[in-house]
């Protein structure tokens, strides 16, 4: 069951397709001017003074300068017209939902994904008036830029609106940075799916660390991975910064995409299907490290995908690209785990992200683009 962060313990029974992750004063905003309410009646619900239900309207429309907010507040808006024209001619009650308007569970699942991406250093959303997606980029080293995600529109817009993300000027192309109120969603978020132990870790990600499926698909209890990572950046950006002793970079950013082409599979085979993939066979010595057969869904495909370029690589370099590049862990606890000697993991990580850029120019071509 998707965890719902924000959302309010009162708000006005709007409905009509009106998803719950919507805030209070949003809410409020759409009753007074779409449906009309009065701002007495809406206190009278509400259990305030109308003092506070004027500044909440007067807040939102503020905010309609921004263009996410705004095209929120627009299909939402009609959202609550389509209710007022459905019970006005006793239509049936499900025409009224929107389709562009993400749900709680899709919402929950897309924040986690992309807000952990806006927290790393010099990471921003981009998106323009023409664009149905928008697209996470981060700065590299070198000056040069990396798209890390790409998200659904709506999607954008609804972290905007929940005042997760926000934008800080104008222009053809809108540039949005996480907000300190992101960032605090993304930490119960995480708290949510990887509860902390006692010692004051938190668990790696669950859908692959609390049980896979042997070759037998059938389910198998695994232990808990703990480890501690930084949200602001993951292991591999920030070795991309260090420079050889020449002053070249340690990591090029052909390797560097190599690396997150693999994250961003890992994080999408995570989706849709209740289904958890055995990912600790490629961490074993002498391990069947075959890709399994997988249904022709995304989420299938990406799994596919990782299982494939976890085998082309095999027993050693697979293991440090999944602990340093999907599970986040740093490069001295992954030495320590992998008994190897102090500062050999970045040498190994290197040589195994020059395989893994290599199996990525064979088998999807040259240069080949992130899916998303």
């Amino acid at each position: 069951m998707a965890t719902q962060i924000g959302t309010p313990s009162m708000t006005p029974p709007m409905g009509g397709g009106i998803p719950s992750w919507v805030p209070t004063e949003a809410r409020h905003y759409l009753s007074h001017v779409e449906m009309g309410r009065p701002i007495r009646a809406l206190a009278r619900s509400a259990d305030c003074h109308a003092s506070t239900i004027l500044r909440q309207i007067r807040k939102i429309e503020t905010r309609r300068d921004d263009p996410l907010v705004d095209d929120a507040l627009e299909t939402l808006g009609r959202v609550s017209r389509n209710k007022m024209i459905i019970n006005k001619d006793k239509m049936p009650m499900t025409q009224a939902a929107n389709p562009s308007m993400p749900d709680d569970e899709t919402l929950t699942r897309e924040a986690r994904r992309i807000l952990r991406r806006l927290c790393e250093t010099g990471a921003v959303l981009a998106i323009a008036a023409e664009m149905e997606k928008a697209v996470v980029v981060r700065d590299g080293a070198s000056g040069a830029s990396t798209r890390t995600a790409v998200v659904d529109r709506p999607i954008a817009q609804a972290m905007a609106l929940k005042g997760w993300i926000a934008t800080n000027g104008g222009g053809r192309i809108s540039r949005y940075y996480i907000t300190a109120a992101g960032r605090t969603a993304l930490e119960q978020l995480l708290e949510v799916d990887s509860p902390r132990g006692p010692d004051g870790f938190a668990e790696a990600q669950t859908s692959f660390q609390g049980q896979g499926y042997d070759d037998d698909d059938e389910p198998v209890k695994r232990g808990a991975r703990r480890m501690r990572y930084n949200l602001a950046e993951s292991p591999l950006a920030a070795l991309a910064r260090r420079r050889d002793k020449d002053g070249t970079q340690f990591l090029t950013d052909t390797l560097v995409q190599a690396g997150e082409r693999l994250r961003e599979d890992f994080e999408l085979s995570q989706m849709g299907e209740k289904i958890t993939q055995n990912w600790e066979r490629f961490l074993t010595p002498g391990g069947d490290g075959a890709p399994a057969s997988f249904a022709g869904s995304a989420p299938s495909a990406a799994r596919a995908r990782v299982a494939s370029a976890l085998a082309e690589l095999g027993p050693g370099l697979s293991d440090v690209v999944l602990r340093c590049c999907c599970y986040l862990e740093g490069l001295e606890t992954t030495e320590k785990r992998l008994g190897w000697s102090a500062r050999s993991g970045k040498i190994v990580l290197r040589i195994a992200l020059m395989r893994l850029r290599k199996h990525y120019d064979e088998t999807l071509g040259p240069g080949s683009a992130m899916i998303g």
